[in-house]
């Protein structure tokens, strides 16, 4: 059997697009203690010796090409780089960097969002063999204290902050210069006590640029990510150009066709560099394939995801990656537009997400509007990993299933191991980090005796028997919870589901119930939902909720997938108290502790005023 075989139960469905990747083919050691070992027969292909080396190359293949373009302000028209000004102005930028004494010990870090400007630095910074340490822009511009802000500072003790507009992060130099007086600052407009960035691109390269690159290997520092702080403050993680070249090599091992040179790939990002997703696979990606990357200054919030929308009329990408909340906002677009759905399906080969688990209902509605278009289904594709790991497996076959974390990349072996009801993942191989930056104690905290990364995540095999058919994401093993029957709850698989059944009237779902009798839920609504629900809107979603709740119960069988109580929240989930990254991922385990008092009202005898009860 192959994983194919889970499609012959879709025969009368329309096809699917041609997926051109290799099949999948696994060795699965099983231990004598329950220990599973995964690795891919298929050997890694080629990678570049480095990011910079690798723009080197494209420069010198095609230097008119666009390389990265975002509009002007006010949704203006479009303006960019080639790939040979992108080298020009990287050039610029490390001979700078040089000049003022950086070396690999030092770090460059970025606080403003995805630019042309941005990818400038960042290029510059890989030419130089300086690493390059991107945060979240909430951390400067929404964060009350900078506390965040100040901790990713020491942790990588930067010598040159970059910033597109000095206006805007004025509030965060202040901060910065208090904790360093001797910071340099880069800004775009040039501002009081600024550095224009346009006089650093305007450094006369010498041969010392070249010879500095020459230094830069697998081993080098490219940057420094910093984790989402679930648990507590960021985490530095080293990542080295060896990490991107093995996500690199690994996507080329499963490659079934070679590239049409002649097809210059269009992608359109709106997610941060300040994650793996879009700053390095995407951005890395993108230039691996001498393809031509859009910025998308929108992002899947209200109010914002129409300036995705409208890029989404004149890009026509041919992978569309995102996180799960800007699919089921996507399909809900081009349900109200033909036009969208002509733009967005034109070019289309698949659709990658990352970052969370897709609900089937959003799968379904994705996959009508494909065939409504083209009559063809679109391959759902995802990638799975962590900041500490780039991505590490990958759905590379065409199924039926949404859910699933694929197998692992040519190059990985992964470990699944024991730990209560469920299998632990663990990883090993190039594209992991070697640990926190100035961090032993985490460090030594974060691998097993094997030198296996502990991610906290479960998973476990569709179909034991046939491991080639992949493994599904089985949640956290830190957000599941016994009820106080002993009765385990899996959060990672409820939450989808309970979202797909109220779907399209939430944003998300937090999952409560540590100890407590049932499983209570606390609700994000949609604001579009609620527009549609004319005046006083709040009075009939709950009405509609209380019915798709209690529809979910009866056939949901036992008590760890039921719900006794809901409440709606009226207060959006907040960045700067860590509820919601800056990706739209939901920290479960923040807004609960953040929110305590309105999860207490689920089990509140009788319930508080916001809570609904849906059993007895």
């Amino acid at each position: 059997m192959s994983p194919a075989d889970d499609l012959a139960s879709a025969t009368s469905k329309p096809a699917f697009k041609p997926l051109p990747q290799k099949a999948p083919d696994v060795s699965v050691e099983r231990r004598a203690d329950g220990v599973v070992l995964i690795r891919s027969n298929h050997p890694p292909g080629e990678g570049p010796r480095s990011i910079g080396h690798l723009l080197a190359e494209r420069a010198a293949t095609h230097p008119d090409r666009p390389y990265i373009r975002q509009r002007e302000p006010g949704h203006g028209p479009w303006r960019g780089v080639t790939y040979g000004e992108a080298k020009r102005a990287a050039d610029g930028v490390a001979q700078w960097l040089l000049d003022q004494g950086l070396t690999g010990d030092d770090a460059v870090m970025v606080l403003s969002a995805n630019s042309v400007e941005h990818a400038l630095i960042m290029l510059g910074c890989y030419q130089a063999g300086v690493p390059i340490a991107p945060i979240s822009p909430a951390y400067s511009l929404i964060s009350s204290d900078h506390a965040k802000l100040k901790h990713c500072a020491r942790t990588v003790r930067p010598k040159v902050v970059f910033a597109q507009s000095s206006e805007m992060f004025a509030r965060a130099f202040e901060t910065l210069r208090a904790f360093d007086p001797d910071l340099r600052f880069v800004t775009v407009d040039g501002g009081a006590g600024t550095i224009p960035l346009a006089e650093v691109m305007e450094t006369v390269p010498t041969a010392a640029v070249a010879a500095a690159l020459d230094t830069v290997g697998h081993d080098t520092v490219a940057k420094y990510l910093f984790t989402s702080g679930s648990t507590g403050l960021p985490k530095g993680v080293p990542q080295t150009h060896g990490m991107f070249a093995g996500v690199i090599a690994g996507q080329e091992g499963l490659r079934a066709e070679e590239p049409d040179e002649g097809v210059v790939p269009q992608s359109l990002e709106w997610m941060p560099w300040s994650h793996i997703s879009a700053g390095n696979i995407g951005f890395n990606g993108v230039l691996w394939g001498g393809g031509t990357l859009y910025l998308d200054e929108g992002k899947p919030l209200p109010g914002m995801f129409e300036t995705t929308i409208k890029n989404l009329y004149e890009v026509s990408p041919m992978v569309f990656g995102s996180a799960p909340i800007a699919f089921g906002m996507l399909a809900e677009a081009m349900e109200r537009d033909p036009e969208l759905r002509r733009s967005f399906f034109k070019n289309l080969r698949y659709m990658g997400y990352g970052g969370a688990t897709l609900s089937n209902d959003v799968s379904e509605r994705l996959q009508a509007l494909a065939i409504a278009e083209t009559g063809l289904r679109i391959p759902l594709t995802t990638m799975y990993g962590a900041t500490e790991t780039q991505g590490i497996t990958v759905v590379h076959w065409l199924s039926e299933r949404v859910g699933l974390i694929g197998l692992p990349l040519p190059g990985i072996t992964l470990k699944l191991v024991p730990n209560g009801t469920k299998l632990e993942v663990r990883v090993k191989g190039p594209t992991v980090t070697s640990g926190y930056h100035n961090d032993p104690e985490k460090t030594a905290a974060a691998f097993d005796e094997e030198g296996f990364y502990k991610l906290g995540d479960a998973a476990r095999f569709i179909d034991p028997d046939d491991p080639s058919k992949g493994l599904v994401f089985d949640g956290r093993v830190t957000e599941d919870f016994k009820l106080d029957s002993g009765t385990w709850v899996s959060v990672g698989t409820l939450r989808p589901d309970l979202v797909a059944a109220c779907s399209p009237y939430v944003h998300d779902i937090v999952v409560a119930g540590q100890d407590k009798p049932f499983a209570g839920a606390l609700i994000w609504p949609s604001p579009a939902a609620l527009a549609s629900l004319g005046e006083d809107p709040f009075p009939k979603l709950v009405a509609t909720l209380k019915e798709r709740l209690a529809a979910f119960n009866a056939s949901s069988g036992g008590s760890s997938r039921r719900i006794g109580r809901f409440l709606v929240m009226t207060e959006p989930p907040s960045i700067d108290a860590g509820e919601i990254t800056d990706k739209g991922y939901v920290n479960q385990r923040a807004t609960l502790e953040r929110r305590q008092a309105l999860a207490d009202q689920l089990y509140a005898d009788p319930p508080g005023p916001q809570a609904v009860r849906l059993d007895g």
